[in-house]
């Protein structure tokens, strides 16, 4: 089907509120590192702390609230986790302004908004699975991915104007009111909502908990796929903050040099999700993930042999852009993967133990590659990464199970 293909008014909204908390999200990105480092004079090991607790912490949180989603009208659960994040957030400009702004409230704000953050996104596959045809999801998370990353080359740098000159935590404001347009555009998705009818035990049981994970755990395609992604991004963002202190401290790279180097390297999601479409529908779902779950695993590795100067920023790019450009299109392929096979009544526990996991994972991965790195140099400690993920395509589901996904051969020609 040429042309752009209409996925109804509902994903309208849907998009409109993503498109709202994500550009929010990257404006504010690294900000509470920002504000603890300009307005508290945090030194290191508080910044990493900040980072890592506040994803452990909030996963931990979000863990019993994956089971209490699935049973209720995602609709009302998304608006509340954004209202409750514009709320949480909106405390760190008032008590700024107030002088009363401290360590321990910015760690709890990220406590909240990681736990939300989490919650937010079970019932958002739901949500999206029940709003569009089978068929369609592809193109859906397509867009979704193409404006994930039309956000991340805007939002830093106009973050980082924003801070220079209205203060450090005028992204945090912004980020806040991005929220509440968010929570907005959900309510004015419209319609009834049915509410999910609940199978088994009429409450919820401590088992009810584990039951994302024995699904996943269970099931012979998103076993591997739930490995792969998980070990993959967590070695891939645990060495951000390494790189970033071996490229701005060792090797002397102004911020705007280090800003530049991600912000031109982002294109390529922009680039990867708009191919994700066509080449799904050209040679197949199953075949396009793997090759591209494959090859996003091949570049990191490149990133220890940055050297100083113009070259060393051009390798940077280089290898970020092929990164990311591969992870564009693996990303929204694997996400409509990942519904078209998990069942509906599943979704919200499944999504909520993935990014439980994720999170756990990544907080856990970037603390022990600061150890690393600290012991044995930035350069070590990259290199480790980029042998570790070389390995990571052998957990992907090389054996597709096509008995649960008949509609992949109706996708959309259009790029996403």
């Amino acid at each position: 089907m040429a042309g752009k293909r209409a996925l109804g008014r509902g994903f309208g909204w849907l998009w409109a509120a993503y498109g709202a908390s994500t550009l929010g999200t990257w404006l504010a990105f690294d900000a509470f590192p920002l504000v603890a480092i300009l307005a508290l004079h945090a030194g290191p090991a508080q910044v990493s702390a900040l980072a890592a607790a506040g994803l452990a912490v909030g996963a931990a949180v979000a863990l019993p609230l994956g089971p209490w989603v699935e049973f209720r009208r995602k609709r009302p659960v998304m608006v509340a986790m954004d209202l409750v994040r514009f709320a949480a957030l909106l405390t760190v400009p008032i008590a700024y302004a107030l002088g009363l702004l401290g360590f321990g409230q910015l760690l709890a704000v990220s406590v909240v908004v990681a736990a939300c953050d989490i919650t937010f996104k079970a019932a958002a596959g739901a949500c999206l699975k029940s709003l569009v045809r089978p068929e369609d999801l592809l193109v859906a998370n397509g867009r979704f991915e193409s404006t994930t990353w039309t956000a991340s080359v805007l939002g830093p740098p106009l973050g980082g104007v924003a801070i220079g000159v209205l203060g450090p935590v005028t992204t945090v404001l912004a980020n806040a009111v991005s929220f509440l347009l968010s929570a907005w555009g959900i309510r004015a998705i419209g319609g009834q909502e049915p509410r999910p009818v609940r199978t088994g035990a009429p409450r919820m049981r401590a088992g009810d908990l584990l039951e994302g994970w024995r699904y996943i755990l269970a099931h012979r395609t998103l076993r591997p796929l739930f490995f792969n992604t998980v070990l993959n991004n967590g070695l891939v963002m645990a060495t951000a903050p390494v790189l970033a202190a071996l490229m701005l401290g060792d090797l002397g790279f102004a911020p705007w040099e280090y800003g530049l180097a991600f912000g031109i390297a982002c294109l390529g999601g922009l680039l990867g999700s708009r191919l994700a479409g066509p080449l799904a529908t050209r040679f197949g779902q199953h075949p396009v993930m793997v090759a591209s779950g494959t090859l996003r695993a091949c570049w990191s590795v490149g990133l220890a042999f940055v050297r100083p100067g113009v070259t060393g920023l051009v390798l940077v790019i280089a290898v970020e852009f092929a990164l990311i450009a591969c992870s564009g299109v693996f990303n929204p392929v694997y996400a409509t993967y990942r519904l078209a096979r998990t069942e509906d009544d599943r979704v919200a526990r499944t999504l909520s133990a993935w990014s439980v996991t994720s999170s756990a994972t990544i907080a856990a991965m970037t603390a022990v590659w600061g150890l690393l790195a600290a012991a044995a140099g930035p350069r070590t400690a990259i290199a480790v990464a980029g042998l570790l993920l070389l390995a990571t395509p052998l957990l992907l589901p090389w054996r597709d199970d096509d008995r649960t996904a008949p509609h992949e051969r109706d996708l959309a020609t259009e790029p996403a």
